[in-house]
């Protein structure tokens, strides 16, 4: 089981990296990848008190899978975002692999979401607002890109106690 410990951490250069599709062939995989994203997003939010959704690049999978643990825990596989809109919003942004920096940034005030659940279903999922931009960051993740990549301007960094 995965721990706090193995958090892929900023400066790492797999967090650079863009992630495989999962494929039905990674199936079996999955119930070990979720229980492992699921614990430390459970120490996280002990120890940082933040956390709602995780990739799996945090943890060294190598793969396109999002944990979400909102209300209940949602996993997503091979997400994609559509129907961005032109809308825009900004906010301080934290992610769990620097858990003491906020970055500001813009996001997409709304977004659909296409991707299969863990019983390999297509689904749709349109969201905005808060959610909005937490699927935006937990899909940059899968495709190499972080928030200190999308900082508004040099002075859009600030370290939380």
């Amino acid at each position: 089981m995965k721990t706090l410990a193995d958090m892929v951490l900023l400066g790492d250069p797999r967090l650079y990296e863009t992630c495989e599709p999962i494929t039905e062939a990674d199936l079996p995989h999955l119930a070990g990848w979720v229980a492992d994203l699921h614990n430390v997003m459970s120490e996280v939010r002990a120890k940082y008190h933040f956390g709602r959704g995780i990739a799996a690049p945090q943890m060294g999978i190598m793969k396109r899978l999002v944990y979400l643990n909102l209300d209940r825990p949602m996993v997503l596989l091979n997400p994609e975002l559509t129907d961005q809109s032109a809308e825009m919003f900004e906010l301080w942004d934290d992610c769990m692999s620097f858990p003491n920096l906020l970055v500001r940034v813009q996001r997409h005030a709304t977004v659909t979401v296409r991707y299969r659940d863990e019983h390999w279903q297509p689904q749709v999922w349109p969201v905005q607002d808060a959610l909005s931009e937490l699927l935006q960051h937990e899909c940059d993740h899968l495709d190499g890109v972080l928030c200190t990549m999308r900082a508004i301007d040099q002075q859009s960094f600030r370290w939380k106690p």
